[in-house]
């Protein structure tokens, strides 16, 4: 079966970016012009996903709006002739009934964020994407690639990315044999490792394709790290029966649940504007004299 469905879990609260979360979504903070998930989302797209599942929690409304018509809007930006605008506005808005909410009432951790939307699913690969991890590419996307290694293995696949040693408490990490280009199988996974205890620095980010066998293992909602159910132990269960492999994207993955890691975003993103590139060159250089 292709992979048509993505699952985005979207119901965190942003506290590391209060107060700017207090009244919007994290996830509609702005990376130039866009917000994040709207990146997300047309990742998927790129990638043939058809049906985007968004699990939200309270406070999730203009999320939900972003991806709605706008008719005032709309007819303002008609009367004023501004077409590309114009444009730009309807195309956010896909057919009715391929995109659809469903609440996660409890947090409980990401593992559970996915669970919650296993109706929706049902006995479907899918994909997860969290789109505080943004990556810059060149060409076709990294779920696009991701895809494709599905279609081809036809086993669940994790983008994986290295990480600085001291870091890896901060990521689910690999035990993997590397098998090909940029390919390896895992063999197993540890959620946030202290650097003594880390197999590898190879780390998970947000980018998944899995079986749907993982519900009966997110199902047992087994607690791990931080008392929250966790991806990452389903799929260490998973590997029992099933393999799992993980794709080293090529390009740069930027944190934007990290106030740094959002600004590196926003400007990594802006040089590749021709409309603001130069400006940004300039200021960049004032800024560095004065240092």
């Amino acid at each position: 079966m292709k992979v048509k469905k993505a699952v985005f879990p979207v119901a965190g609260l942003g506290t590391r970016f209060l107060p700017a979360t207090k009244a919007m979504a994290k996830e509609m903070l702005p990376v130039v012009d866009k917000p994040i998930i709207q990146y997300a989302v047309e990742e998927a797209y790129e990638a043939g996903i058809e049906h985007i599942i968004f699990v939200t929690g309270r406070g999730k409304k203009a999320l939900e709006d972003h991806f709605d018509r706008s008719f005032e809007l709309e007819l303002t930006l008609k009367d004023k002739k501004k077409d590309d605008l114009l444009e730009m506005v309807q195309k956010l808005v896909p057919e009715t009934g391929t995109i659809i909410y469903t609440r996660q009432n409890q947090p409980l951790g990401l593992g559970h964020a996915i669970w919650c939307a296993r109706d929706i699913i049902g006995d479907e690969p899918f994909a997860v994407l969290l789109a505080d991890d943004m990556i810059q590419t060149q060409g076709e996307s990294v779920l696009a690639r991701m895809v494709n290694k599905f279609d081809r293995l036809r086993a669940s696949v994790a983008a994986v990315m290295e990480v600085e040693k001291d870091q890896t408490d901060k990521y689910g990490i690999l035990d993997a044999d590397h098998t090909e280009d940029r390919l390896y199988r895992i063999n197993d996974m540890i959620e946030k490792p202290h650097p003594d205890q880390a197999p590898s620095n190879l780390a998970i980010i947000g980018r998944y394709i899995l079986t749907p066998r993982i519900f009966e293992y997110l199902g047992r909602k087994t607690k791990g790290a931080g008392g929250e159910i966790q991806l990452t132990d389903a799929m260490k269960m998973l590997l029992k029966e099933q393999p799992i492999f993980g794709y080293q994207f090529r390009g740069r993955r930027f944190d934007c649940g990290d106030k740094a890691g959002f600004q590196m975003a926003n400007l990594a993103f802006a040089m590749e504007r021709p409309d603001i590139r130069e400006r940004l060159l300039k200021f960049i250089q004032e800024i560095k004299s004065e240092a």
